[in-house]
């Protein structure tokens, strides 16, 4: 294991710490064999099926874009949810095909000193939409919620003050003429694992992983606990949240898409491709499985 990042802590993790029901559900399921007894797909969906409607939703996209553009429309859009949802792979297929210049992706790092010194929102603020710009963010303020309550990055009278800020901030968001999507991909523990797996023996997704990544690992009920009363405590009727479950990467990203598309108007759509998202798999908050094998 010691050719592995992090010295192989993922499948040392796996080997001595994962549950036992987890590493049964793991091994002796097939690649695309859905692990969670509560997801109600028993396997992913067709690649063929998935091919055809993605390629019509991408092309919503385009007319979409091509309407924000031209009447000014500024939409945000949010992407949380734990290691390995499938944040990234959904925002990839979002905005492959759109034009770079009105579609942002914004990805943070941690932040700075300076950073660090100024209002918790105020690096955030900068990133915003102009005129005729869709960002989308990759994480976002809701670290302050999550992941820096489950590694002690900041105090609890910090997070308790976000918590009071942050509906007040996306209200002024909203009131300034911002539409703003939170999504939160909800993927089970044991296909987060088996995901975090085949990136720790994959050279081309090795980078993807961190040390934060690794310890999180068996932060499973902490993370739970956090991501509960993040939604709770941050679920409005003026900045919603929507949950997808992401087990099966294909049917998440395209009801994610489908979840932003329906709620925008735009000249040319087309509702037979933008039907509304399926809702075995999205919602609101009480879609959140927390289970420890979901």
């Amino acid at each position: 294991m010691t050719d592995l990042p992090f010295d192989g802590g993922i499948s040392k993790f796996f080997e001595t710490e994962a549950p036992k029901h987890i590493r049964k559900a793991i091994e002796k399921a097939d690649k695309k064999d859905i692990l969670s007894d509560s997801y109600p797909y028993d396997t992913w969906m067709k690649k063929s099926d998935y091919e055809d409607e993605i390629k019509d939703i991408q092309r919503e996209l385009v007319k979409m874009l091509h309407d924000v553009t031209a009447t000014g429309k500024r939409i945000v859009v949010v992407f949380e949810g734990r290691d390995a949802a499938g944040k990234g792979g959904t925002i990839k297929r979002f905005r492959e095909n759109l034009n770079p210049r009105s579609a942002r992706v914004v990805a943070l790092a941690k932040p700075t000193g300076r950073e660090s010194g100024e209002w918790y929102f105020q690096r955030y603020i900068k990133h915003l939409p102009s005129k005729g710009e869709i960002v989308l963010f990759d994480r976002s303020w809701y670290n302050r919620g999550v992941v820096e309550k489950v590694f002690g990055f900041c105090t609890d009278d910090q997070r308790t003050h976000f918590f009071n800020q942050v509906p007040a901030f996306e209200q002024m968001l909203v009131d300034e003429g911002i539409q703003v999507f939170k999504i939160w991909l909800n993927v089970g523990r044991a296909e987060q694992l088996r995901r975090f797996l085949a990136r720790e023996k994959d050279p081309l997704k090795q980078w993807k992983l961190s040390g934060i990544d690794v310890k999180g690992l068996s932060k499973w009920d902490a993370y739970t606990d956090a991501i509960t009363e993040t939604l709770a405590r941050s679920h409005t009727d003026v900045a919603p949240w929507t949950v997808v479950r992401s087990d099966d990467k294909y049917r998440a990203r395209l009801n994610v898409i489908r979840t932003v598309l329906n709620q925008i108007d735009y000249a040319g759509k087309d509702a037979k491709v933008i039907h509304a998202p399926d809702a075995k798999i999205t919602g609101g908050p009480e879609m959140l499985d927390t289970g420890s094998d979901a």
